[in-house]
């Protein structure tokens, strides 16, 4: 009992720390002069090894197996990339009145980008749901985004976010995210079973790649003077925003997959994989999209959304835990 006690305490993870303690460290100490294009080309090394580690740690075959489950693996995927990215437009209207266009921007992009594969599993293991369903999901969230999202970005960000992306930056995404993951989806025959031997050091060469980005892009920022764009108010806002925005998400994934008769175990897995956004491949994404735009003020709403996911669906995966042993025979 005490083990299971402890797996369902979910303290902030120390990783989200480290993230919020970077950004402030590139907001106080950005990197300047030489140090700024060492940050650079630090960045498009680490993003490259990121996104190879990424192809070679998911199993293709089992994505496409797993993808038989139409209708669970349909709803996750219907809330990630279509309801998601409609409530992003809709929310245009919080423009100005509500919150200046940068932020929108980094608001539309927390609905482009993919679902979570590890906190959307831990979560549904810990809530006694359907964990393999969780895993397919996840990952073929992972996989479709790497596709999905620049495309998305693409159609909506260019057009209702105010948005120049340069047409040298999906050259910049082939190169730096879809070839990568290509080789590294190509190279599992050699490097599937030691990235598998490997998992727990290798996690940090994809935690260290994520910090050297969040302070990358705040270093940029403060080069840019982004916080004269964002009031405290206005972050206040921001932040009410991407509440609201979560729990309606966790209602409607939730009460949504039940009008559509699906059983416990799969809305527990809709719930969990169909309203997460993951920094691990937003933040990547941004840096390589964006360039030349406020990266920092652009990833700063998905921060916001990513630490207040982990904390609101460690609660309810807790809860449903609990639930799910008082009603087991004693």
């Amino acid at each position: 009992m005490s083990s299971a006690k402890s797996r369902r305490k979910l303290p902030i993870d120390g990783f989200v720390m480290a993230i919020v303690v970077t950004a402030i460290i590139g907001s106080v100490f950005p990197a300047t002069g030489a140090a700024a294009p060492i940050a650079a080309h630090g960045v498009t090394v680490l993003i490259f090894i990121l996104f190879f580690l990424y192809g070679a740690r998911l199993e293709p075959r089992e994505t496409l197996d797993g993808l038989k489950n139409w209708r669970l693996q349909g709803a996750i995927l219907a809330s990630t990339f279509i309801i998601f990215p409609t409530i992003g437009l809709a929310m245009k209207a919080l423009v100005p009145w509500a919150i200046p266009e940068t932020l929108y921007v980094g608001m539309l992009w927390i609905c482009l980008v993919p679902s979570t594969v590890q906190s959307s599993i831990n979560f549904t293991s810990i809530a006694h749901g359907n964990v393999a369903g969780a895993i397919v999901a996840a990952t073929t969230s992972n996989l479709l985004g790497t596709f999905l999202t620049p495309i998305l970005a693409l159609l909506l960000m260019s057009t209702s976010g105010g948005l120049t992306i340069e047409p040298s930056s999906f050259l910049d995404v082939i190169v730096q995210l879809l070839l990568p993951f290509a080789l590294g989806q190509l190279s599992r025959r050699w490097t599937a079973d030691f990235v598998q031997k490997h998992r727990k050091p290798l996690k940090f060469v994809d935690q260290g790649s994520i910090i050297l980005v969040v302070y990358s892009a705040f270093s940029e920022g403060m080069r840019e003077h982004m916080w004269s764009l964002a009031s405290p108010t206005s972050m206040i806002v921001l932040t009410i925003i991407c509440l609201t925005l979560l729990f309606f998400m966790l209602w409607l994934t939730w009460t949504g997959s039940g009008w559509l008769g699906f059983n416990r175990d799969d809305r527990i897995a809709i719930q969990f994989c169909g309203t997460k956004k993951s920094l691990a491949t937003g933040l990547p994404m941004a840096t390589v999209l964006f360039a030349g735009q406020p990266v920092g003020l652009i990833v700063l709403p998905l921060m916001i959304f990513h630490l207040t996911q982990l904390i609101a669906c460690g609660a309810l995966a807790g809860r449903y835990g609990r639930q799910w042993e008082a009603s087991q025979p004693s």
